[in-house]
C-alpha cells in the first residue's frame, strides 16, 4: 500500500509522447475516455484521435504535444480518483510542460483552463521557434557545473546565447540555445569529458533566451486565466521549491520559458522532505529513470498504461 503522505506524483515534458498514447486507458476506464472527450470538446479538434492514431509528425508538433501530455497525466489522475477516493500525495510536479499537469493536479487550475493554456503555450513556442530558430543537445557525463561553463564559454566565443536548459540528472544535461552557438559547445563538450553529445531532433530552444521573444504575450495568457492557491504543494522548476500563491505560480510559468528546469534540485527537495516514492503518470517512464538516477535509494512506479494502472489499482485495493 502507497502512503501518500511519503509519495510525489510527477508528470513529464515533451519527449514522452508517442502514437497510441491513452487508447487502452481510455478502452478501459471511462473516466479516461471522458478524460479526452472532453479535451476534444475544449480544443474543438479531435486530440484524442491524435494520440490513438496519429499521424507521428503532427503529434510531435508543440502545439499538439503539449495538451496531449497534459491530457494523459489529467486521466490517469481521474482513474486513480475514481478508484482510490480523492489520492492525495504529499507534493506534485511536473518536467518543463509537466509542472502545468502538476498545477491542475494540485487543483491550481482547472482542467478546461489548463487545455488551452497549455495549447497556447505550444502555440507560441512553435512561433518563437519559426522565428528564431535554435537548437537542443543533451550531453552526457558531465556536471550541471560544467556545462554551464562550456554554454558560456560558447557564448562568449559566437556572440549567440546558449544555456543549460534542463538539470535532469547528474550525467544527462540538456542545452539549449542558438545553433551556431551549440555547434561550437560539442567540442568543448569532448573536450571536457563529456561520453556523448547528442544534437535533438527540434527547432524550438526551449528553456532559453531564444524564448524572450514570446513571454510578454505568454505573460498576458497566463494574468487571463485563472488559478487557485493549490491544494497540494506544487515543487515548480524554476525555484526547485513549493509554489504557494498565484502570484507566485503566474511569476514561474512566466519565468520557466527562458529558464532551466532544476529537475535534480526538484527531486532531491521532495526527497529532502520524506518523500519515499514517486509516481510518474504518462505515456512513457522518462521521469523515473530520471529519478533512479538522481536517487537509487528513492521508489519508482510508473503508471504509463492501462495494465500498469490496473495493477497498481489492484496492489492497493487488495
Amino acid at each position: 500500500m502507497i502512503d501518500w503522505t511519503r509519495t510525489a506524483l510527477i508528470f513529464p515534458g515533451q519527449g514522452s509522447q508517442h502514437v497510441g498514447m491513452g487508447a487502452d486507458l481510455a478502452e478501459r476506464y471511462p473516466e479516461a475516455a471522458a478524460t479526452f472527450a472532453e479535451a476534444d470538446s475544449v480544443l474543438g479538434f479531435p486530440l484524442s484521435r491524435l494520440c490513438f492514431d496519429g499521424p507521428e509528425a503532427d503529434l510531435n508538433d508543440t502545439v499538439n504535444t503539449q495538451p496531449a501530455l497534459f491530457v494523459m497525466g489529467i486521466a490517469i489522475l481521474r482513474v486513480l480518483n475514481a478508484h482510490l477516493g480523492a489520492v492525495s500525495p504529499r507534493f506534485v510536479a511536473g518536467h518543463s510542460l509537466g509542472e502545468f499537469t502538476a498545477l491542475a493536479a494540485a487543483e491550481a487550475l482547472t482542467f478546461a483552463d489548463g487545455v488551452r493554456l497549455v495549447r497556447e503555450r505550444g502555440r507560441l513556442m512553435q512561433q518563437a521557434g519559426e522565428h528564431t530558430p535554435g537548437a537542443m543537445a543533451a550531453v552526457l557525463g558531465l556536471d550541471a557545473a560544467t556545462v554551464r561553463d562550456i554554454c558560456a564559454a560558447a557564448s562568449q566565443q559566437t556572440g549567440q546565447p546558449l544555456v543549460l536548459a534542463n538539470d535532469n540528472c547528474d550525467g544527462q544535461l540538456v542545452i539549449s540555445g542558438d545553433k551556431a552557438a551549440l555547434e561550437a559547445a560539442l567540442p568543448l563538450a569532448t573536450g571536457r569529458g563529456a561520453k556523448r553529445v547528442v544534437p535533438l531532433a527540434v527547432s524550438v530552444a526551449s528553456h532559453s533566451p531564444l524564448m524572450e521573444s514570446i513571454t510578454p504575450a505568454f505573460r498576458e495568457t497566463l494574468a487571463a486565466t485563472p488559478f487557485d492557491a493549490p491544494a497540494i504543494p506544487v515543487v515548480g522548476n524554476v525555484g526547485a521549491a513549493p509554489l504557494t500563491s498565484v502570484d507566485a505560480i503566474r511569476e514561474e510559468l512566466g519565468a520557466q520559458l527562458t529558464s532551466t528546469v532544476r529537475w535534480t534540485e526538484s527531486v532531491q527537495y521532495m526527497r529532502g522532505q520524506g518523500i519515499e516514492t514517486f509516481i510518474e503518470a504518462g505515456p512513457k517512464d522518462v521521469l523515473t529513470g530520471l529519478v533512479k538516477r538522481i536517487d537509487r535509494a528513492a521508489e519508482r512506479v510508473t503508471l504509463n498504461s492501462a495494465d500498469s494502472v490496473a495493477a497498481f489499482l489492484a496492489a492497493q485495493i487488495s
